[in-house]
């Protein structure tokens, strides 16, 4: 499982309409330079009422966008497509791209795959057997066989966009999951700026004032 092209935005943006409500934009201390946008102690303080206060009052964390590539087995993405409010991907296409590579075991999921429990060579083996065979026939029943027997493990690329919002949701309800790929989200989700102090916040504050 793979994360690149990791790409957050909008903080600015975000911040500012936090404070639209209040019209308290005169105290925000937040500022922008050429290192990035660094909120500010009072700012900070407004976002974790809002957060504790619910979902309903931390809008702002819904204008907090992050883009990023994801390789991750198709078991994976399968759980994944559960969160389909506020996100989009954009897939590589198994219909167009799956016989245009050989399919070897660097195709599928392994990172923490056990062969001393399931010798595997002689499936891959079969489908790449099969890939070669439509490749010189191009018959779309020997395709249909392929795209039948392709397992879940099989690695998918794709560009995901999500919200903060939607980041602060999934790392809750999937802390615990016995997919070690989900541990492996959460700990990417922990390398994003903020991520400490928005995504991950658990303190609990008064109303906002």
């Amino acid at each position: 499982m793979k994360f690149e092209n990791t790409s957050v935005m909008n903080f600015e943006g975000a911040f500012r309409g936090m404070r639209n409500p209040k019209d308290s934009w005169d105290i925000s201390d937040s500022w922008t330079d050429e290192s990035g946008y660094h909120i500010g102690e009072k700012d900070m303080d407004l976002a974790h009422r809002l957060i504790a206060a619910g979902s309903e009052h931390r809008k702002f964390m819904r204008q907090i966008f992050v883009s990023v590539d994801i390789k991750a087995p198709l078991y994976w993405w399968k759980e994944m497509d559960t969160y389909k409010i506020g996100t989009t991907s954009n897939s590589c296409s198994t219909m167009h791209k799956l016989t245009a590579y050989p399919i070897t075991l660097e195709s599928f999921e392994t990172d923490d795959y056990h062969p001393e429990l399931l010798d595997v060579s002689g499936f891959i083996d079969m489908l790449e057997v099969m890939r070669q065979a439509y490749l010189k026939t191009k018959n779309p029943l020997v395709w249909k066989e392929l795209v039948r027997w392709l397992p879940s493990s099989w690695l998918q690329k794709r560009t995901y966009t999500m919200t903060y919002e939607n980041l602060y949701r999934i790392v809750r309800q999937r802390e615990f999951h016995k997919l070690s790929e989900w541990h492996r989200f959460i700990d990417w989700a922990h390398t994003l700026p903020y991520a400490e102090e928005l995504i991950f916040y658990e303190g609990e504050s008064p109303w906002p004032q």
